[in-house]
């Protein structure tokens, strides 16, 4: 039996954890767990987690951080103690129902034939939430074909956070410096750098329909000087 664990990094997600958590248990995929990292969400996340937990036994792991340390540094943690629960598949989604947890099968089903499987937004079949802007979609389309030709990578969704990653590509791969969109273009670019296939699955990315977005202008900035910094250093 494959093990799957799901990565839910999480920064004031109270709303959302729960239906999250439900919907992704529902769908009665054989040993998959789940772990919760949260940054110490002042809105009570941490706690909600804690109960689920109560509720999921052998099923359900909280990481609690000290503050608000960054979605790349998150990740990390997440992936690091799904390894050490021996996970062979780990996923990486957010918790807030941009990524429907609905496309999960689908996805480790792809992992058959791929080391790292993204949820894409920009392949034939995937697309966006109708609501967003005309400068979000330039932002984040530019921003995609900026990455794509600095560093070279193959896919067409480089900032997607839903992933599945092998076992052995988390264990193989250098340490980490970004956060952010930047994080998921290093790691990616790191994937390719080492061989590993990677492969891209068409989503319909929503907007959240409860709580905050995260994004902030500093994200996005660390995401367009970071692509030189990593080229650089992992040349």
């Amino acid at each position: 039996m494959v093990k799957t664990i799901v990565v839910l990094p999480t920064y004031n997600e109270a709303e959302n954890l729960p239906p999250m958590v439900s919907e992704i248990f529902s769908l009665g995929i054989e040993g998959l767990e789940i772990i919760v990292v949260d940054d110490n969400s002042p809105d009570g996340t941490g706690q909600i987690a804690e109960e689920l937990a109560s509720r999921h036994p052998g099923r359900l792991w909280v990481i609690h951080r000290q503050g608000k340390l960054g979605l790349g540094s998150a990740c990390l943690r997440g992936f690091e103690e799904a390894l050490a629960r021996g996970a062979d598949y780990v996923v990486e989604m957010d918790a807030d129902f941009s990524h429907t947890p609905s496309y999960l099968p689908l996805l480790l089903e792809k992992m058959k034939s791929c080391h790292l499987v993204i949820g894409s937004r920009y392949v034939e079949g995937g697309r966006v939430d109708e609501r967003w802007s005309i400068w979000r979609r330039l932002l984040s389309r530019g921003g995609n074909l900026y990455a794509r030709l600095v560093t070279g990578l193959s896919v067409q969704d480089t900032t997607s956070g839903f992933r599945c990653y092998r076992r052995e590509v988390l264990e193989n791969l250098p340490p980490i410096g970004s956060e952010g969109y930047a994080f998921q273009i290093e790691m990616a670019y790191l994937c390719q750098k080492r061989g590993y296939r990677l492969c891209e699955l068409p989503i319909y990315f929503q907007d959240r329909a409860l709580g905050h977005s995260k994004m902030s202008l500093v994200i996005i900035l660390e995401a367009f000087w970071r692509v030189w910094q990593m080229r650089w250093r992992h040349r």
